[in-house]
């Protein structure tokens, strides 16, 4: 073999290692593109699992009793807060946490104000008292989210 072939050879192994090494590299690029779209995807679907507890409540009517339910279920969570409009206390009555929902997107942390107290949970079952939730009652339910667009409430009004 002549030196030309040997470097006709030499050369078209250069420009196949290139060729492999590029393909890898556009494999590569495209793959990251991928793997970011679906940790998106990912992130919205987990986002929308954690809030579908809520969105039962959202711009429904429920009875007293789902309001009651609520109430129980919701009693422990941290930044969350349930006002309660009855017939009898149109002004409402806040359980869990206040929540300020004169401005709901006024601050980043919520707009929760714990300093204010709390109502009772078992006052919604006391017929005598002014916050007794009516279990065959129907309530509108609406949800009350923060600046970031978590929800950080909700307000049960009797209708």
């Amino acid at each position: 073999m002549g030196n030309a072939q040997k470097a006709l050879i030499m050369a078209a192994g250069f420009f196949l290692a290139i060729a492999l090494i590029t393909i890898a590299v556009v494999m590569f690029i495209s793959a990251q593109d991928a793997t970011k779209a679906a940790q998106n995807n990912f992130s919205d679907i987990q986002t929308e699992l954690s809030q579908t507890a809520y969105t039962v409540y959202d711009n429904t009517v429920v009875s007293g009793s789902q309001v009651v339910n609520a109430l129980r279920k919701f009693a422990d969570k941290e930044q969350f807060g349930i006002q309660v409009k009855t017939g009898k206390n149109m002004t409402g009555s806040w359980y869990t946490n206040v929540i300020d929902i004169s401005s709901p997107i006024s601050n980043n942390y919520g707009s929760v104000v714990s300093s204010i107290p709390r109502e009772n949970i078992n006052y919604a079952a006391v017929e005598a008292h002014i916050d007794y939730v009516n279990p065959s009652g129907k309530f509108k339910a609406k949800i009350i989210k923060d600046k970031s667009n978590v929800i950080r409430g909700i307000e049960f009004s009797q209708q």
